[in-house]
């Protein structure tokens, strides 16, 4: 999964992608990298964000959605306001990628209908506060509950189990030492919810914080990140360097998959 953020304040990318030219352009690079899958994100969600007015966000994401959305990829759309939700499904997007695990009033009815994919974030708090004291008495666990609540308030509410997967939310709400046991268990939270993991690791400040790195330096240190939480069983990595990550994902594979017999 490719990060496409039409942002001028995301705390990577913020500002290069603010224009659809330049968007439509990463969006092409991206697809002659490999990419999979390309999310969409209007609103930044780094710690102390204020929060975006909608018709902003629907100004900076819709015209994005229908320029790309016969590209030959699928297009997630990384929203937490249920009226996005509700154009961007409407307007051909093929997943929803919540960081609020659809827990905005109105946003499981926004979904409910129709057969697009939704991915559900945990965060504790919001992106303004979230990272001024985290704590957790079992991170493992209590984000695994969190997500377990999640998959079961949707499935009550009518959302067929093949279209969901979860997000531990790395740096939302955590300490790098939170993000770091995150990573380690990955694949006890996978068995635990029997759902596809997405793992959102790229750049971020648990990578600055075991390596020393400013965020424009910390390619290797994602790479590495990405290729723990594969080797584990995550399902989908969402990134912001994309050929790299597929370069490094094809040497990996080459090395680890079992002779044919």
């Amino acid at each position: 999964m490719g990060v496409l953020n039409v942002t001028p304040d995301s705390f990577s990318d913020g500002g290069r992608f603010h224009s659809l030219e330049s968007a439509l352009s990463r969006a092409e690079q991206m697809i002659a990298e490999g990419v999979d899958i390309i999310d969409i994100g209007g609103e930044s969600s780094r710690p102390g964000a204020p929060p975006l007015p909608l018709e902003e966000e629907l100004r900076r994401v819709m015209p994005l959605v229908y320029a790309i959305r016969d590209c030959g990829k699928p297009i997630s759309v990384d929203t937490y306001k249920p009226q996005v939700m509700r154009e961007a499904i409407a307007a051909g997007a093929d997943m929803i990628n919540d960081i609020n695990g659809f827990r905005s009033e109105g946003a499981m009815s926004a979904v409910k209908a129709g057969d697009c994919a939704l991915c559900i974030m945990h965060m504790q708090s919001d992106p303004q506060t979230m990272q001024q004291k985290p704590e957790y008495r079992d991170v493992v666990a209590e984000v695994t509950a969190f997500l377990h609540e999640r998959v079961k308030d949707l499935e009550t509410a009518g959302i067929v189990r093949n279209r969901l997967c979860i997000d531990p939310g790395f740096g939302f709400g955590k300490t790098p030492e939170h993000n770091v046991e995150l990573l380690k268990n990955i694949g006890q939270m996978q068995r635990i919810l029997d759902l596809p993991l997405l793992a959102g690791l790229s750049r971020k400040s648990m990578i600055g914080a075991v390596t020393g790195k400013p965020v424009e330096q910390r390619l290797a240190g994602s790479l590495a990140a990405a290729l723990a939480a594969v080797a584990q069983g995550a399902a989908i990595l969402r990134v912001h360097d994309v050929a790299e990550t597929v370069d490094a994902l094809k040497v990996w594979q080459a090395a680890t998959q079992e002779p044919n017999k």
